[in-house]
């Protein structure tokens, strides 16, 4: 959540960067500090009739003990006066402070000053490439027929279990999943990142806290019995363990990494683009989670892309990097780094990770502080990357290393997976 008075301050520095995000109600931000200017306004009223009815209280004391019984049944009238008008104005001031905290959190974080200009992800900014496309031997198919030709995922199972979306993996398909997910959280315990187990499921204040409430209800499941929501991305219950916490400066930063299954409704529309484990209603994702000083949070960002880049080049997978333009990035995100590899058999890049800065936007909502040795609370930065999520992964690294005699493992998971082929 972005913060009144800096607003205030920087009102036509705020404007420009959330017309880089391509937000509709920019103009939202004259009326909201048109009502913060009344709130004050009434707020000072407040006080003042507050001193009065607190001197008002001190007279009648005074002239009840001097026996002047007249003035102060006087002084009494007034001071229900006060106390009618206290009730009405407190009303009126909670009416204000919920119609500006109403506007206020409907808007996004403000992009970083690096942010390519821009609306689709087409204008996306490549910022780095590594690998080799593959060359793939004649008859080589895509990953759908794949998995059913090696017997390694059942959509058709998944459907009649639950719906569309939802996989069933099997034999060596199962084996490579888990050899992936214990892959991805190895590679992080080695970086310096603390494994998390969190819950499945949140309530609303942790949706809040990460910003997935109220911009994206109707992307999660919701269990509406208890209001509990699924989580899209284990950063939502990571994150939030810091919420309503004030840390100790000497602690910062803190690293977390945790596997969870994600559940996303949206899925699209059928087609190639989205067929097979391109686009799911769940699917498995191991995330890295930093709270750092916002003294350092740019330089682990980067630390957190080179995370993901080993990972990748330890897959053996040609990948890319963009820098996502202001109108393609999510709501609480300063500055995100997508990563994409090549699936050759469909000849197009796959989003595999994103990984983002929400510099004090996420810890605004969730209160999340340190405090420094030497002065007050501030707010902590948050970052959060995928590292990996699978399904994608799982097609490209099927794709890609195809041959007439089966399906290649890369080294880095032989060891997890107890085989080195597929076929």
């Amino acid at each position: 959540m972005l913060q009144l008075n800096y607003i205030r301050e920087n009102l036509d520095e705020v404007k420009n960067k959330l017309a880089k995000k391509h937000v509709k109600n920019i103009a939202d931000i004259d009326e909201m500090l048109k009502l913060d200017d009344e709130k004050k306004k009434l707020k000072l009223t407040v006080e003042n009739n507050q001193a009065e009815a607190n001197l008002i209280a001190k007279k009648i004391g005074e002239l009840m003990k001097s026996g002047q019984k007249e003035e102060a049944e006087t002084m009494k009238l007034r001071s229900n006066e006060l106390k009618d008008a206290a009730k009405e104005q407190e009303a009126l001031l909670k009416k204000l402070e919920d119609d500006i905290y109403n506007i206020l959190v409907t808007f996004p974080n403000l992009p970083n000053e690096i942010v390519p200009e821009g609306k689709t992800p087409e204008e996306n900014l490549n910022v780095h490439e590594w690998g080799e496309i593959p060359s793939l031997y004649e008859g080589a198919v895509p990953h759908w027929d794949l998995i059913k030709k090696y017997d390694l995922i059942d959509f058709e199972l998944g459907v009649k279990i639950t719906g569309a979306g939802f996989p069933v993996y099997k034999n060596k398909g199962a084996r490579l999943q888990r050899a992936m997910i214990n892959f991805f959280l190895d590679e992080a315990i080695k970086a310096g990142y603390t494994e998390i187990m969190p819950p499945l499921l949140v309530n609303s204040d942790s949706g809040f806290g990460t910003g997935q409430l109220p911009d994206k209800e109707g992307q999660m499941y919701h269990a509406t019995v208890d209001d509990l929501y699924l989580i899209p991305t284990a950063e939502v219950p990571i994150t939030n363990i810091y919420r309503d916490v004030i840390l100790k400066e000497e602690d910062l930063p803190i690293k977390n990494v945790g596997y969870t299954p994600c559940f996303r409704r949206e899925a699209g529309a059928w087609g190639a683009h989205v067929r097979g484990l391109n686009r799911l209603h769940q699917f498995d994702k191991v995330e890295i989670v930093q709270i750092a000083h916002p003294d350092q949070s740019y330089q682990i960002l980067e630390e957190m892309v080179k995370h993901v880049q080993g990972l990748l080049e330890k897959l053996e997978l040609p990948y890319r990097i963009l820098r996502l333009c202001g109108g393609d990035m999510s709501f609480s995100s300063a500055l995100t780094y997508d990563f994409e590899t090549y699936s050759a058999a469909q000849q197009r890049w796959l989003e595999v990770s994103s990984t983002s800065n929400f510099e004090s936007f996420q810890a605004n909502r969730m209160k999340c502080r340190f405090k420094p040795k030497d002065g007050k609370n501030q707010l902590v930065h948050t970052l959060n990357g995928s590292a990996l999520a699978l399904p994608r992964i799982l097609a490209t690294m099927l794709e890609n290393n195809q041959t007439p005699e089966g399906i290649r493992i890369p080294k880095a998971l032989q060891a997890y997976t107890g085989f080195d082929m597929i076929s």
